[in-house]
């Protein structure tokens, strides 16, 4: 997880000129019965129709794994009539092809594999990757001349590709609250000026410190303590560093 597989697929059609629909499987699901076989067949048929294109299914055990005797009727035949379509591309020369990706492939059905004939194991990155996730995360953010990136890229070993890219936006968060501590009632002035004043340059003008290595180093250690230990709540989100 993390290691930028969706991400892969993203480049690939990039890289070859091809359009890519990003397969919501939510979008297969219909309450009427024999609706999602018409929508999965209609994917294929749009498919076609924008050829050179790439189908790709994100998680996609969670929709193709093993069938057995306890799946739903609708959901059985949904699954088999996605198969029978993507074996018919092979019949009239069309350029489909159907990406997956998953970091469970054991659950895979085995009918799903067979269809899959290319697979690719995305691991970790190793050092030099490392290296040059951090500067790809940082390089539009102020820097210290106090950061080591190829020491950061030594000793986050095991670290994945968002575990990088969090490592980051944690120490930016670190410089804004040591800025907030160190500046608040300078910043509540200004905020009270800008009110009074429209001319007054605004508290979002306020030039922020650099990150520094320190910033990163706490970072590091709160991350690690984090993958020590394992907690019972999970709090997700989005943001850029920016």
């Amino acid at each position: 997880p993390g290691c930028g597989k969706t991400l892969i697929a993203k480049a690939t059609a990039k890289e070859a000129g091809m359009r890519f629909i990003n397969l919501d499987v939510a979008m297969l699901t219909d309450k009427w019965y024999g609706e999602s076989q018409k929508l999965a067949s209609a994917v294929f048929t749009l498919a076609v129709k924008l050829q050179p294109c790439i189908i790709f299914i994100d998680e996609i055990d969670s929709f193709l794994r093993s069938r057995n005797t306890n799946d739903h009727e609708a959901t059985a035949m949904m699954k088999t009539q996605f198969m029978m379509l993507w074996d018919g591309l092979c019949t009239d020369n069309s350029t489909v092809i159907v990406m997956g990706a998953t970091n469970r492939p054991s659950d895979l059905d085995k009918a799903i594999i067979r269809r899959m004939p290319a697979q690719f194991h995305v691991g970790l990155p190793n050092e030099e990757q490392r290296l040059k996730i951090l500067k790809l995360v940082l390089e539009n953010e102020k820097m210290s001349s106090s950061v080591n990136f190829v020491q950061l890229a030594k000793i986050t070993n095991s670290f994945s590709g968002s575990d990088l890219r969090e490592l980051c936006r944690n120490a930016s968060v670190y410089r804004i609250r040591t800025f907030l501590r160190d500046h608040g009632d300078e910043l509540d002035e200004r905020a009270l000026n800008a009110q009074n004043n429209p001319l007054t340059e605004s508290v979002s003008n306020a030039t922020l410190p650099e990150i520094t290595m320190e910033d990163l180093m706490m970072s590091l250690q709160k991350m690690k303590l984090s993958k020590m230990h394992t907690g019972a709540l999970g709090l997700g989100m989005t943001s850029d560093l920016d």
